[in-house]
């Protein structure tokens, strides 16, 4: 063994610094090494997302993303604060477009009721108020406490907390294997650990099968793309969310307001074809390509979601004009000539259940030998991120997680 660690996290994403950050904050004295294959942070979805701090209403009160969103946003603002990173208290409104969605809305509230959350249900004449440019059905849904920062930012400030703490983070090195004690670095380096952390991001379900865990399930991804408007600074000043569909873990086409206060659109839920599929030719991996296309069918089964619709929906929002106009249902101002500048494309890391046949809902933490396993960390992970970190080591520390966690 080349080198020692108490414990090792592999992936530099928000939630691996999270994780380092919140080991660190209880055991000062340990070796803390976060490995990421990549030269610099946030490259992938930690830098790639809306940077919305969500409230977290949209998730059932019995799951681990109410029970950690709720806290995440508070700790999140609470550390932008402590690090001067700006953030943008914008609000919220979740906007409806037909009479069909007035009972989601509803659902919605008493959702973040439940979970703690600040809602309120307004009428038109109020959401005039909060955002001159949004129309609605009837009602809207206003959160108050949803805010957004430079998802980029925040976690480069994260890293550099997770370093002030004593903590080690290796750019450019890719864990190539493992087992319980120990890890392969780049294909050469061997790390004897006393318990890694598996924050892997679009590839934890390949570094959980490593140690036998998590073998139900099968990655995946899904692409989201953005459209950046010219409008001045500050013309959008809310959040403005459709009503989501409640059979599939997305919240659809939205108009984001960004810290510096522009606007943009998106994301999409278009199926993706690789773990890094950007956009570009070079991204395309065939051997998981087939892989994702194999499960295709199992989900095209499956009584809870309509995999069908998404696929008729979503692939036309690769077209500019046609993600445009799901946003004018919301925004009628919104006009193509407008959008114009194509964002980075993001890789949601969802994992789906095979026995089941269903896209997993809820953050994921499973057990093994000298192992812990962070799976599903999909949005609202990125908000989540801290409250994820402190959750998951006081789990190791009072009981090991010596039985699966799963939300």
């Amino acid at each position: 063994m080349n080198q020692q660690a108490d414990v090792a996290i592999v992936g530099g994403g928000i939630v691996g610094l999270a994780l380092a950050d919140a080991w660190l904050a209880r055991n000062p004295q340990d070796r803390v090494i976060v490995f990421d294959k990549e030269p610099a942070l946030a490259l992938h979805a930690s830098g790639r997302n809306s940077g919305v701090m969500h409230a977290g209403f949209y998730y059932a009160p019995d799951s681990l993303k109410a029970q950690l969103t709720r806290s995440g946003n508070t700790m999140l603002r609470e550390f932008c604060a402590e690090r001067g990173v700006p953030v943008l208290k914008s609000g919220k409104v979740v906007v409806a477009q037909s009479d069909d969605e007035i009972p989601i809305l509803h659902t919605l509230y008493e959702r973040g009721i439940a979970n703690g959350c600040t809602l309120e249900i307004i009428d038109e004449d109020r959401l005039r108020e909060l955002e001159p440019l949004a129309v609605t059905h009837s009602k809207a849904l206003w959160s108050p406490l949803t805010a957004v920062a430079s998802p980029a930012g925040v976690t480069e400030a994260l890293g550099e907390r997770v370093r002030d703490r004593g903590g080690d983070i290796r750019l450019e090195s890719a864990v190539t294997s493992a087992g319980p004690g120990w890890i392969e670095v780049n294909g050469t380096e061997r790390v004897s650990v006393g318990h890694m952390i598996n924050a892997a991001g679009l590839y934890a379900d390949r570094v959980a099968k490593w140690f036998g865990v998590g073998l139900d399930y099968r990655m995946l991804p899904f692409k989201g793309l953005y459209w950046y408007g010219n409008w001045p600074k500050g013309r959008l000043q809310r959040q403005v969310y459709p009503v989501p569909d409640p059979r599939n873990p997305f919240l659809g086409v939205h108009l984001t307001v960004t810290v510096d206060g522009l606007a943009k659109i998106g994301p999409t839920a278009i199926p993706a074809f690789s773990r890094e599929d950007y956009g570009k030719l070079r991204d395309i991996v065939p051997k998981e390509t087939w892989q994702i296309l194999g499960l295709y069918p199992k989900l095209m089964t499956s009584k809870d979601h309509n995999f069908a619709g998404l696929l008729r929906t979503e692939f036309p929002k690769y077209i500019r004009s046609h993600l445009i106009k799901q946003a004018q249902g919301m925004v009628p101002s919104v006009e193509p000539k407008d959008f114009t500048v194509r964002g980075k494309p993001g890789v949601r890391a969802q994992m789906f259940h095979v026995p089941t046949r269903k896209l997993e809902m809820d953050f994921v933490v499973e057990p093994g030998e000298k192992s812990t396993h962070v799976l599903n960390a999909v949005s609202p992970a990125w908000t989540s991120s801290l409250a994820v970190g402190e959750y998951v080591v006081n789990r190791i520390h009072t009981d090991g997680l010596n039985e699966s966690v799963k939300g």
